[in-house]
């Protein structure tokens, strides 16, 4: 029999939320926390303890991984996977898969079962690549949400296959090219098919056909983007919901007071990964590209990088960190490697985009970004010369601008994302809680 969770006696919602260390993802976790907390639920966080402080910040009460892998801290020492160590993008997520995604999948989904027996749940919002918290949520038959900070890992109606950054198929030939890319994904995905059926066994579940399968087990599938940003969908799944771009900027990048000094002319923000992607040489390529431009150039680092590291140039000013928030108002365009935070950022801004794809999630970011005309794409090994034809051709044309700003009215027309996250998650409970069950 289904044992139903309960709502405690004042109505509040007992939600445990599952994350980890990989960059981007992170600020997208602490938003949905801080708009749980607003409502008065209570909210445990599972995840790396290189998110201890911030996750506390936000209201949550913090739990470690304790079997599954556990950053200490946001160093590249401590990643997992340096996407720059390997030699194509199959590679870096076949690594990331076996040290994260899947390979410790059971660990990740027992650590969460021990939380969910000492801190009772009325809702999980498990992560889109951490297999292993949808599989916890399968086993405690708890209601489950897949939280996704960014487009579907799973390709959505009359999309084409999640990595490479194609455009919609326009033809016959682009078609069989998504089936055929289609099936080199799932085998990659497949690959690691004993691995989760050897944590579903040990947890006492039947094996599945397909990795992808077990996302299926959640609820809901939570698009923290846009319908206006992604491509269009030949219908929407029943059971995944856009909720809009859940932007929240880290602690230590905020009220930095770093921002454009010229009063004219053009502006340029460049920001590329929090973690190691090998990003230095295509940064210090466009420091010289942006140093021969009649421009003004802010370039924030994170942590991986320092701005020794990069050519010095009069106009381009270097920094670990700086808001984004403060500066985008006054910003011509942006550069980036096409993380879904910065790039929904400066679209929300209406600013058009110069993106450099490095891997991950970014190369459909871009896709999208071309696709609407809110900006180019380049490869990031292009030299100085062509990136700044890119940046001349940004500028001088009006259509990139206009399409950004078309982007950006649709945002801020949507109901925010924060409080269409939180009518989701109560809207799940709600409905678990109404379900007819049997009679014992």
């Amino acid at each position: 029999m289904d044992m139903e969770p309960t709502l405690a006696p004042t109505g509040r919602l007992r939600i445990v939320v599952a994350g980890w260390e990989g960059g981007g993802n992170v600020p997208p976790i602490l938003a949905a926390i801080e708009a749980l907390r607003a409502r008065g639920h209570d909210v445990t966080l599972v995840a790396d303890d290189s998110i201890a402080g911030d996750a506390r910040a936000a209201g949550a009460h913090f739990v470690g991984w304790k079997r599954a892998p556990n950053r200490p801290d946001r160093s590249a020492a401590s990643a997992p996977v340096r996407d720059g160590e390997w030699p194509d993008p199959f590679a870096v997520m076949a690594a990331w898969s076996e040290r994260i995604f899947l390979g410790p999948c059971e660990a990740y989904a027992r650590d969460l079962i021990d939380v969910m027996t000492v801190r009772p749940a009325d809702v999980l919002v498990a992560s889109d690549l951490l297999f292993g918290s949808v599989l916890a949520g399968e086993v405690a038959q708890i209601p489950t949400a897949v939280l996704a900070p960014n487009v579907s890992l799973s390709p959505l109606p009359g999309h084409p296959p999640f990595g490479p950054g194609f455009l919609p198929a326009a033809n016959a030939a682009d078609h069989e090219r998504d089936r055929a890319v289609a099936g080199a994904v799932e085998a990659l995905w497949n690959g690691f098919l004993p691995h989760l059926n050897a944590a579903r066994t040990s947890l006492g579940l039947t094996p599945l056909a397909r990795v992808l399968d077990q996302m299926h087990a959640a609820d809901l599938q939570l698009l923290a983007t846009s319908a206006a940003f992604d491509f269009p969908v030949a219908g929407l799944p029943e059971d995944v919901r856009y909720i809009g771009p859940l932007l929240r900027e880290p602690s230590w990048a905020a009220g930095s007071g770093v921002g454009f000094e010229a009063a004219a002319g053009p502006r340029v923000l460049v920001s590329f990964s929090t973690t190691e992607q090998g990003q230095g040489a295509v940064l210090a390529r466009l420091v010289d590209a942006l140093g021969a431009l009649p421009v003004e150039a802010v370039v924030t680092l994170g942590d991986m990088l320092e701005a020794s590291d990069l050519p010095a140039r009069p106009n381009v000013r270097v920094v670990a960190s700086a808001s984004h928030e403060a500066i985008l108002p006054r910003a011509t365009l942006a550069i980036t490697h096409g993380g879904h935070g910065t790039t929904l950022r400066a679209l929300r801004h209406g600013v058009p985009l110069l993106v450099l794809p490095m891997g991950r999630d970014q190369n459909e970011n871009a896709a999208r970004v071309e696709y609407h005309g809110a900006g180019l794409r380049l490869d990031p090994a292009s030299d100085a010369g062509t990136i700044a034809a890119a940046i001349c051709r940004l500028i001088d044309q009006p259509a990139f601008a206009q399409n950004a700003r078309r982007i950006a009215d649709a945002l801020h027309a949507e109901v925010p994302a924060r409080e269409r996250f939180v009518a989701e998650i109560e809207g799940l409970a709600a409905r678990r809680r109404a379900r007819p069950t049997c009679a014992a």
